[in-house]
């Protein structure tokens, strides 16, 4: 190929990838570092631009109680809801990917429905669920003898957060379970007979074949489940709006931003918290890789 048509298509790929790249440098990059230099101010609502003051926004989020409170909810949402929604889902998806095509369908449009419907939508059918006087669980549980008394679900710090957790596993399986169910089609099944006719168990063909050749997809899947637990918001803010012990990183940078009137909005301290956030993420997704690799 001369150079002339190399670089004609070269030209041709990067206009075809400018849309995104435009796209993605408008509204990931650069927002990206105006988060950065906005965490070293202390910006507000207030008129005038505002003051660089290094990093006093860092240092005072480990003197910030609420902060401390709100990490660790997220914290207990990551490590409860990821292993959970990964586990599940393998299981699922190991036992539907067995049926024949019409029912492997049924089941993964069932799973996967909650995550394309709105998430308004699924937190109202929920709130419903959960509610203290009328709710179908307090329901059940009565007329089957196991409480005596209705339970405020959402209302009552012991439950509240863990109420929240099952929603967000809900609301998690679907996109895995149908990843899994296709990772399962791609495996080698001249292996899999060939460990069979050596007397090979079910579960040492999964541990020493299957597993490894879905190694790629179970860490896809526990990056963007991560991402989504730590990144939990919609859910707070409709049910609880961060009270009985529900508050999250999330939610605490948007009433930080947005809701704080006492402080005019301090986007500045928001922005530190953001930035806080992004590196824990990239922090644990670089662990989870590392750990991947190993395997």
């Amino acid at each position: 190929m001369s150079r002339a048509l190399q670089r004609r298509e070269t030209v041709s790929g990067y206009l075809f990838l400018l849309p995104s790249l435009v796209f993605f440098v408008g509204f990931v990059i650069i927002p990206m570092f105006i988060c950065i230099f906005l965490s070293l101010t202390d910006a507000n609502m207030h008129a005038g631009s505002p003051s660089f003051i290094g990093f006093q926004n860092f240092s005072k989020l480990w003197e910030d109680k609420v902060f401390r409170e709100a990490l660790w909810n997220t914290i207990i949402i990551v490590v409860v809801s990821v292993p959970a929604v990964c586990a599940f889902s393998l299981w699922v998806s190991s036992a539907i990917y067995k049926m024949n095509g019409t029912a492997r369908s049924f089941f993964r449009i069932v799973f996967y429905l909650p995550v394309v419907t709105g998430s308004v939508a699924v937190t109202v059918v929920w709130k419903w669920m959960y509610n203290n006087y009328y709710g179908i669980f307090n329901y059940i549980l009565k007329n089957t003898g196991i409480i005596d008394k209705n339970i405020n679900w959402l209302g009552d710090e012991r439950f509240a957060l863990w109420c929240i957790i099952l929603i967000l596993f809900t609301t998690s399986v679907g996109q895995p379970i149908v990843l899994y169910v296709s990772a399962l089609g791609n495996v080698d099944q001249s292996l899999v007979e060939a460990a069979q006719v050596d007397g090979a168990t079910n579960l040492q063909i999964f541990w020493k074949i299957k597993w490894p050749q879905i190694m790629p997809t179970t860490l896809y899947i526990l990056v963007i489940t991560t991402i989504n637990s730590f990144q939990c918001f919609a859910l707070i803010q409709l049910l609880t709006s961060g009270g009985q012990g529900t508050n999250t990183v999330m939610y605490h940078i948007y009433y930080t931003a947005f809701k704080l009137t006492t402080q005019h909005g301090h986007f500045g301290y928001a922005n530190a918290m953001g930035v806080v956030l992004a590196l824990a993420i990239a922090a644990l997704s670089a662990v989870q890789f590392k750990l991947a690799k190993e395997k």
